[in-house]
């Protein structure tokens, strides 16, 4: 019950909460009224900031949320050049993260990272399908040991203006494990072969490393949603 109420914070917040601390005490000083103002500022950053754990589903084939969030696209798009999977367009599902979400992403699939790639870039609302071309991002090509191509993208928001990620080329990772985070609201992109059918629905909530998003083994059809 501890766990749920107070969630691990990641260890990439810890400096950004610290700080926060320290100009709420400056408040407190100057005046009380501003001093609550940067106390609730602080738990917010804490809150932004936790890395609850997650039940990851490891069927093979399974591929999962990378983030918490909104499915706010999915259809077939050209994959960044960058993440060289393939020159023909390939299936692109979306999640948008909102400030409020648990920002921590997570490997979707298990894999070795064959390349990674950062690019500037600018700064729209990371819910707009233009984000995936234009906004600043951090591109990973994921090589399964079936010989599969994923590509997975965090891409920085509105509001976002650092991305993090912690792997390299050459790393093996699995299904679900922590990869990095993206503050302050931003989106992740996946990109799978065109063949591959998205198990979401657009406006369908995901969790990071349990929601699957698409079954490498699955036969039936790109599902559809409806708000009920």
């Amino acid at each position: 019950m501890l766990k749920t109420v107070l969630p691990p914070i990641n260890r990439a917040g810890w400096p950004f909460i610290a700080l926060f601390a320290a100009l709420t005490a400056g408040l407190f000083y100057l005046a009380e009224p501003l001093g609550w103002i940067g106390a609730v500022l602080t738990l917010w950053c804490a809150y932004f900031f936790r890395d609850p754990a997650r039940v990851t589903p490891v069927r093979d084939g399974l591929v999962v949320s990378p983030a918490d969030g909104v499915i706010c696209h999915i259809g077939i798009a050209e994959a960044p050049p960058e993440l060289g999977l393939t020159d023909t367009p390939v299936r692109r599902i979306s999640i948008f993260m909102n400030v409020f979400n648990v920002h921590v992403n997570r490997i979707p699939f298990s894999g070795v990272i064959e390349a990674s790639h950062y690019r500037p870039g600018k700064f729209f609302n990371a819910s707009l399908d233009k984000a995936s071309d234009q906004n600043e991002r951090q591109s990973l090509r994921i090589a399964t040991i079936d010989g599969l191509k994923i590509g997975v993208v965090q891409i920085a928001g509105l509001v976002a203006r650092r991305i993090k990620c912690d792997v390299i080329p050459g790393q093996d990772v699995r299904t679900g494990e922590r990869f990095g985070l993206i503050r302050f609201g931003s989106r992740v992109d996946v990109y799978l072969p065109e063949s591959v059918a998205s198990l979401v629905a657009i406006g369908q909530q995901t969790i990071a490393g349990e929601t699957v998003i698409a079954d490498f083994r699955a036969q039936e059809e790109t599902r559809n949603g409806e708000i009920r």
